[in-house]
């Protein structure tokens, strides 16, 4: 199951702004002892809340997040739960802050391993947090491979020990956490994949840091969520017409027709006053009866589209669900280019590039255009390497675009250095369909108004928020049918 997000702010950090708030905050009077005793005193009342008094483990590392382990144990203790203590090294060799927090453990220190997993009921993971380095391996590994084997639910003390902070990987082995307890904001590691396998539910705690220290680290990170859009959703009134809402220009296919006619479907339901289909004239009577709000006119055979987009209030264009691979869809999409349409541009349409992307790269800079890439198409489109954000973010810098990459952990980048971090896609997404539903609904808030990158962040969220509402057994088709319902949640939210 993938985890829950609580956070206080929009704001996501890397590993070292992390480390940079924290030592701002010391700057303004906190200390970093203090700042440990808060985060151990938050994780233990996590779980005294959770759960219950019985017997807890608490596997402490060697350096800040052991010393966290520490106050955790000591806090239980003091409300009086059953509570052992192992430590990785020996205590004495501790320093700093931890080995000061250490002693406030007035119990037995025990030296790590698995054998200490017996006969716990609950299992605290503070071996290494964000703290580690290479590959989890030793009686490290062996304990946590105990404790995954225990069934036991697992607290992580900020993050899973076996998970990179900034990129969300796996560094050897990490345990399956009921949930893991951070602080301040969440890191880069606690909404990629495939760390949200282990992670469980995410509890971001606050330990006093002061939310200025925000301002000198200016992160450029954000967690997708509607209570931190700092923009409005274009909702009609009661003066609003339905040009007013945006014109939609959608390329057909003629073999695909189901993913045209899905796009389509969900550009009107998200909101987009007309939508038109450009369908190939063999498939003219399949999208013509398929729904009768849309517009359909034949593709011309030289596929001149400019003549179909002559109208200025036909702002925005959708290519690529169901297209064919090949010249006549590079073709038109160098047409809404050069007419300066706010293109959406997907699957059958990024392909077509696969073989000269600098094509597609010469289009879409300078002009306004969402690419919808899963890994598969990114990976032919950009070569790149790193990390889902620093590849995402490189590649809406390189190809001047809003560049949505796609998949559990969705990451949306703007070319003026802007990510947003989508968490609330559902496994039932996971189904034929999903995507061109999805370009769609990015397509249709264009349309109405809305930036490339804000419209994407509000469309993959809502298409998240329409897979959870209808959970197993989704099909594509169900999702725009769903929109209402989601859409009016955020209207109650404004």
């Amino acid at each position: 199951m993938l985890e829950k997000l609580s956070t206080p702010g929009p704001e996501i950090l890397s590993v070292g702004e992390m480390i940079r708030a924290e030592q701002l905050a010391i700057g303004t009077g906190f200390t970093s002892l203090s700042l440990m005793e808060k985060a151990g005193n938050a994780v233990a009342e996590h779980i005294h809340n959770q759960w219950s008094p019985r017997e807890t483990v608490v596997l402490c590392g060697p350096g800040n997040n052991g010393g966290d382990g520490f106050v955790t144990a000591a806090a239980l203790a003091r409300r009086g739960w059953p509570v052992r203590v192992c430590c990785l090294v020996d205590s004495s060799s501790l320093f700093g802050d931890a080995k000061e927090v250490s002693a406030t453990w007035l119990g037995e220190v025990s030296p790590m391993g698995p054998e200490m997993i017996s006969g716990a009921e609950i299992i605290i993971d503070a071996i290494f947090g964000a703290g580690l380095s290479r590959p989890i391996s030793g009686v490290a590994l062996k304990t946590l491979e105990a404790a995954n084997r225990s069934g036991k639910p697992i607290v992580a003390v900020d993050l899973p020990s076996g998970i990179d902070g900034d990129t969300g990987e796996l560094m050897g082995f990490a345990a399956s956490c009921h949930s893991t307890v951070t602080f301040f904001r969440p890191k880069r590691g606690h909404l990629l994949m495939p760390a949200r396998r282990y992670i469980g539910e995410t509890i971001v705690k606050d330990i006093g840091i002061p939310e200025e220290v925000l301002e000198e680290i200016s992160p450029k990170t954000f967690v997708n969520q509607p209570e931190y859009w700092e923009f409005e959703i274009p909702w009609p009134n009661l003066s609003t017409h339905k040009f007013g809402r945006g014109h939609l220009v959608v390329v057909g296919s003629d073999k695909m027709t189901g993913a045209t006619r899905l796009a389509a479907r969900a550009a009107m339901r998200i909101g987009a006053g007309l939508v038109t289909v450009l369908s190939p004239p063999s498939a003219v009577p399949i999208y013509s009866l398929d729904d009768p709000v849309l517009i359909v006119k034949p593709l011309r055979e030289d596929f001149n589209v400019s003549r179909d987009i002559d109208d200025k209030r036909k702002n925005t264009a959708l290519i690529g669900p169901g297209a064919t691979i090949d010249e006549p869809t590079k073709f038109m999409l160098g047409q809404f280019m050069a007419e300066n349409v706010t293109t959406v541009i997907d699957g059958g349409a990024l392909s077509s590039f696969e073989d000269k992307p600098d094509e597609l790269f010469e289009m879409t800079r300078g002009n306004k255009a969402v690419m919808t890439p899963h890994e598969g198409e990114f990976s032919r489109l950009f070569n790149l390497k790193g990390d889902k954000i620093t590849r995402a973010a490189k590649a809406a810098v390189h190809s001047g675009a809003v560049v949505l990459l796609k998949g559990a952990d969705s990451v949306i980048a703007s070319p003026d250095g802007r990510i947003c971090l989508n968490n609330n896609g559902p496994s039932w997404l996971a189904t034929a369909g999903s995507g061109d539903v999805l370009a769609g609904a990015i397509a249709g808030l264009i349309a109405m108004g809305l930036p490339e990158f804000e419209a994407t962040c509000v469309a993959v969220w809502v298409h998240g928020a329409a897979g959870s509402e209808f959970g197993p057994g989704l099909i594509a088709s169900d999702l725009p049918e769903l929109f209402p319902k989601v859409l009016t949640d955020l209207y109650c939210l404004r």
